[in-house]
């Protein structure tokens, strides 16, 4: 028998690790390839701060003002990254039951569009997150029944579509509505529509999970649940699979352009259902907890940051992501650049 061929059950097998002998033949034939193309950098802005605030929780991510938002736009424009989302942050006593503050023409997320757009033009996707729980004082993603405490679907859904012709208004090319408001898509839809924003794009968080993930992003947007709640009511339970499929087909009947996986890494199984079940663009959300656990071991000295962020974007990219959302994409777009 050649010393190139040995038995695997019976069948020749040629000895797969000549492919991987040197760099250049490991690249030739990588199955996945990671691009600064797949990239969205997630970013905060804050009304009424004067500088730009570090989030402890996420290290190297911060609450910009409009002005350093523009200079991190710019930033990560040059090093290639091709889109943004932004999410905005109002003053405390702005925040009131219903999210008032966020459907605002002069609102903190509508003035950060409109100078993001300024800036760069078509040069960047800008998208905007679609929600309220940053604005509300209760921390929900919509307005709550006083009656039964939960949220009130239809009455949120409603909001939802105002705030996503205020945004586009403002500039945003796609808006994103994270809330998991049923029928909230088709309600954003038809008001574009009739706004005269046919071309607005909506990115649909489709299979968004009530994770235990999203902590420092918590931190970042300043949100706390009050009396100590949980989405777990309008968001997905995290043992369910199947639910996420027929949450995504609901979607894109409603219009959704684009369809989203939150959290990324935890839910690879989900990423590749939602794949294989449509043929829209797939994003997923590498999120504040699955970015702060690597910084925080790399911190220790106990892991190669920087590679083991590429192996994760790359095994999302892997289950069958278009799209990554991620606060690694300035420190990725540096690596992949270089």
């Amino acid at each position: 028998m050649s010393s190139d061929v040995s038995l695997r059950a019976g069948f020749p097998a040629v000895r797969l690790r000549r492919l991987r002998r040197t760099p250049a033949l490991r690249r030739l034939v990588a199955e996945t390839r990671l691009s600064v193309d797949d990239l969205v950098a997630p970013l905060f802005v804050a009304d009424g701060i004067d500088a730009a605030r570090p989030v402890p929780s996420l290290p190297g991510v911060a609450q910009h003002t409009v002005d350093s938002l523009v200079i991190e736009v710019r930033r990560l424009s040059g090093l290639g990254v091709p889109g943004v989302i932004l999410f905005g942050l109002p003053k405390p006593e702005d925040k009131d039951a219903s999210g008032s503050h966020a459907l605002r023409h002069d609102g903190i997320t509508q003035r950060a569009l409109a100078a993001v757009r300024d800036a760069v033009g078509d040069g960047m996707v800008v998208m905007a997150d679609t929600c309220l729980d940053e604005f509300t004082d209760h921390g929900h993603c919509g307005i709550i029944d006083p009656t039964t405490g939960d949220v009130d679907n239809d009455a949120t859904v409603a909001l939802y579509a105002g705030l996503a012709v205020a945004q586009a208004t403002a500039g945003a090319e796609v808006v994103a509505p994270s809330g998991m408001m049923d029928g909230q898509v088709g309600a954003i839809r038809t008001a574009l529509d009739a706004s005269g924003f046919a071309d607005t794009a909506i990115l649909a968080y489709a299979a968004k999970y009530a994770s235990a993930l999203y902590g420092p992003f918590r931190d970042a947007a300043e949100v706390t649940i009050a009396d100590g709640g949980d989405r777990k009511g309008y968001q997905q339970d995290a043992r369910n699979r199947r639910e996420a499929v027929a949450e995504v087909v609901l979607d894109v009947a409603e219009g959704a352009d684009m369809v989203m996986v939150k959290p990324a890494l935890t839910y690879l199984d989900v990423i590749a259902d939602v794949r294989a079940a449509c043929a829209v663009p797939v994003a997923a959300y590498h999120v504040s907890g699955e970015y702060a656990m690597v910084k925080a071991a790399e911190e220790r000295g106990w892991i190669d940051g920087p590679a083991v962020a590429l192996e994760q974007l790359t095994a999302v990219k892997r289950a069958g992501a278009d799209i990554i959302l991620t606060y690694f994409a300035g420190d990725v777009a540096e690596v992949l650049g270089a």
